[in-house]
């Protein structure tokens, strides 16, 4: 998964990333990697469906992706998106939330929205952060593909109110990103969008990653819904993508030391270890 930087321009698709809201990797993954990550994904698919219209009734979820196989991890730690995302989030930035989303036949538009709304921020602040969606399958008008609405994410709240009582609506205005398979289009959390209507015959596989601010509360809790044993074979990226870093100074510790040390063999927490009945 260690792609050559040299034609790649981090800044270039970051200009591209402040001017419209999106940047499109064409070439994100290779045909071995579409291979591996489809062989990685196929224990995990046919077990779940979404629970309601905005997860997808005919949508299958594969949570927590990046510790189910190397593969997963290594597209979270890709180094050209960590070269683009240093663009915009400083230091330690954390993986938020990772999952596989199939969508099948039939599966009906998502509402438009953002993807870090629940941060509270005002628009006009910076993104808190990012997401990157990569195509396993194709991604075509017809087959639902992602549709964003470019330039909302430099929209306050009063733009966003006045472009939805326009004629049409927010809906008048969203544009699919039609990309390959292999390509990954990455995004600020700001950026209104939806997951599209799949009219085709078969289904359509992509997968997320999304990355947050250091001091910022990731979606997914990595500490509980990753063993430490699974984190001890992942690569010094990954770890601290999940949370086994400092913010500066000292956000993160684990009883005044630093996160790493939780994940020795031996690690009890000192006051663990001096609680009575421990």
């Amino acid at each position: 998964m260690d792609k050559p930087n040299h034609h790649f321009d981090p800044d270039a698709h970051a200009a591209e990333i402040r001017e419209q809201g999106f940047t499109v990797i064409p070439d994100f993954m290779d045909q071995a990697a579409l291979a591996a990550f489809r062989a990685a994904l196929a224990p995990f698919l046919g077990r779940h469906r979404g629970r309601n219209d905005f997860e997808g009734f005919e949508t299958e979820r594969v949570y927590t992706l990046v510790a189910r196989g190397k593969i997963f991890e290594d597209l979270a730690c890709e180094p050209r998106l960590m070269a683009l995302l240093s663009r915009f989030l400083e230091g330690a930035f954390l993986l938020s939330a990772t999952h596989a989303i199939n969508l099948k036949p039939g599966e009906t538009a998502q509402s438009i929205h953002t993807d870090d709304g629940f941060y509270r921020q005002p628009r006009r602040a910076p993104a808190v952060g990012y997401s990157m969606i990569g195509a396993i399958d194709a991604f075509t008008r017809q087959n639902g593909a992602t549709e964003v609405i470019p330039g909302s994410h430099l929209w306050d709240e009063d733009e966003i109110a006045a472009r939805q009582a326009a004629p049409g609506g927010l809906e008048a205005l969203l544009v699919p990103m039609e990309v390959p398979a292999g390509a990954c289009f990455v995004f600020p959390g700001k950026l209104l969008h939806r997951g599209g209507a799949n009219g085709a015959e078969k289904p359509r596989l992509a997968f997320t990653n999304q990355y947050c601010a250091g001091w910022a509360r990731p979606q997914e809790n990595f500490f509980l819904s990753v063993p430490r044993e699974v984190v001890r074979t992942m690569s010094p990226r990954a770890q601290a993508l999940l949370g086994y870093e400092l913010w500066p100074s000292f956000m993160g510790m684990v009883t005044g030391s630093h996160p790493k040390k939780a994940l020795a063999d031996d690690f009890v927490p000192p006051i663990v270890a001096q609680r009575p009945g421990a």
